[in-house]
């Protein structure tokens, strides 16, 4: 319990200390004008209120990476807990600042465009089909996990078909797609997020209060695969650490801050709150199962995360709180599903230069991603999937270095994305090396070639961006 407590205030001080060196660092100026009041066109570039985006920006980036990534996580121990707080406070956070605050200074441009500006027009083509790739990937099983999840509430007749809610998704994806931001995502959002953090916030009280016994620290635990720490957890545990699909997201509330001096609230601090259940959800499946990560590791073999949500949510916050926390589960992956879907159709007209004002100009790149989408329900994700979790990291390199790149063109203090980018390059390095999804190296093999790959990709971003500049 002790080092749940710690690793809990270390996260809250962790956005109060580090956060404001990183935003001193990138230099916030309140007295520049955003791209939300610059640009408006009350479609994309829509002025809202700080909290309100606050909460937007947290459901958005949520889905249920902290949550499932969490529990899948715990079964290597009190070691979850390191990663969730030093990876949100030095790598995610700062990558979602950065990733949003560098847009707000291009004119909210999406995050590849972005990378083009800083690491050049070859990387920038490689992140546009990167990014739309994963971002209809996010989007379309998103679809269909929800719709699944709907159909096995208990209902009968037509509500206990999958392809009703998916028919239901699909349209409500449609319309959040296309229409202001401020029409749907605007109005919903901020009460779903609401609903997370409450959620989360009474799993947490309930540990507390109840005593839960939490390992802590350096407590020895063996993953039940025999999995190793080293670079596995780190993939694993993403959303609740840090995550490229992060940063596909935070150009969209990049256009609608009405001030910088609100971006380390916004950025950072979902950041840090995402962490937060993360790292509630992680206690609460090492503790809350008969001898402890085993009996975790047995639930999840009866259905997955799923079903240790259920479980853990009706145990301890009652039938009521437990189905709230339920539906929230649901609600989630949707909410992040139809925001993936948007972020496409911004990245594709960002990339084209294609006005999205105009309805039909909407329209024109919404419905063919969205068919996209569709057809591939159809198509058995399980072999594709295994990949996601790799390409996301990988994307949260990439955005770090470019963060790097930005922070050193204008002669700022670039370690604070250099380290992260750095680290995560050997993880994602190592992980594609030894994984089955991979090339299935040995680890005695793969790990110093992932230190290497890390240090030359150091030594080149030196050597660009600053012996040869200067």
């Amino acid at each position: 319990m002790i080092s749940f407590l710690i690793s809990l205030v270390t996260l809250i001080a962790g956005y109060f200390i580090y956060g404001k060196i990183v935003d001193k660092i990138f230099g916030s100026d309140p007295n520049l004008e955003t791209p939300a009041n610059r640009l408006r066109d009350d479609v994309d570039f829509v002025p809202l209120s700080t909290p309100k985006i606050f909460l937007i920006q947290l459901l958005n980036i949520a889905g249920l990476g902290p949550i499932f990534g969490a529990i899948m996580g715990a079964l290597f121990g009190p070691a979850a807990f390191l990663w969730i707080v030093l990876g949100s406070i030095f790598a995610g956070a700062t990558h979602d600042f950065l990733s949003g605050m560098m847009s707000m200074r291009h004119d909210g441009k999406s995050i590849s465009e972005i990378v083009g500006l800083y690491l050049g027009h070859n990387a920038k083509r490689v992140m546009v089909v990167f990014s739309i790739v994963l971002l209809v990937l996010v989007g379309t099983v998103f679809m269909v996990g929800p719709a699944g999840l709907l159909a096995n509430l208990g209902m009968s007749g037509i509500f206990a078909e999958k392809t009703f809610w998916l028919v239901l998704i699909i349209i409500y994806y449609f319309v959040a797609t296309i229409v202001p931001v401020d029409k749907v995502i605007g109005k919903i959002y901020p009460l779903f997020g609401a609903a997370l953090m409450f959620m989360a916030l009474g799993i947490g009280g309930a540990l507390i209060f109840t005593g839960a016994p939490i390992p802590e620290i350096g407590t020895a635990v063996a993953h039940p695969k025999g999995l190793s720490v080293w670079p596995i957890l780190f993939i694993t545990i993403a959303c609740g650490a840090v995550s490229g699909f992060h940063a596909t997201q935070s150009p969209m509330m990049a256009r609608c801050l009405k001030t910088e001096r609100h971006g380390r609230a916004v950025f950072y601090g979902a950041m840090i709150a995402e962490g937060i259940i993360a790292l509630i959800w992680a206690a609460a499946a090492m503790s809350l199962f008969p001898n402890g990560i085993d009996g975790l590791f047995a639930t999840l073999g009866k259905g997955g995360p799923a079903v240790v949500v259920n479980e853990i949510s009706k145990g301890q916050l009652g039938m009521v709180g437990g189905i709230l926390a339920i539906l929230g589960v649901i609600v989630a992956p949707i909410t992040s599903g139809d925001t993936a879907f948007r972020s496409a159709r911004l990245t594709i007209a960002d990339a084209i230069g294609y006005k999205q004002g105009p309805h039909k100009n909407r329209l024109l790149i919404a419905v063919p991603l969205l068919a996209i989408g569709i057809a591939l329900t159809f198509i058995d994700f399980s072999i594709i999937w295994r990949y996601f979790a790799w390409s996301n990291q990988t994307l949260a390199t990439i955005v770090l270095w470019t963060g790097a790149a930005y922070l050193s063109v204008n002669k700022k203090f670039h370690w604070i994305a250099t380290i992260p980018a750095t680290f995560m390059t050997a993880v994602v390095t190592t992980y594609i090396l030894i994984a089955k999804e991979g090339l299935t190296i040995s680890a005695t093999i793969a790990t110093p070639v992932g230190i290497v790959v890390a240090v030359l990709a150091l030594a080149l971003f030196l050597y660009k961006f600053q012996f040869k500049r200067d």
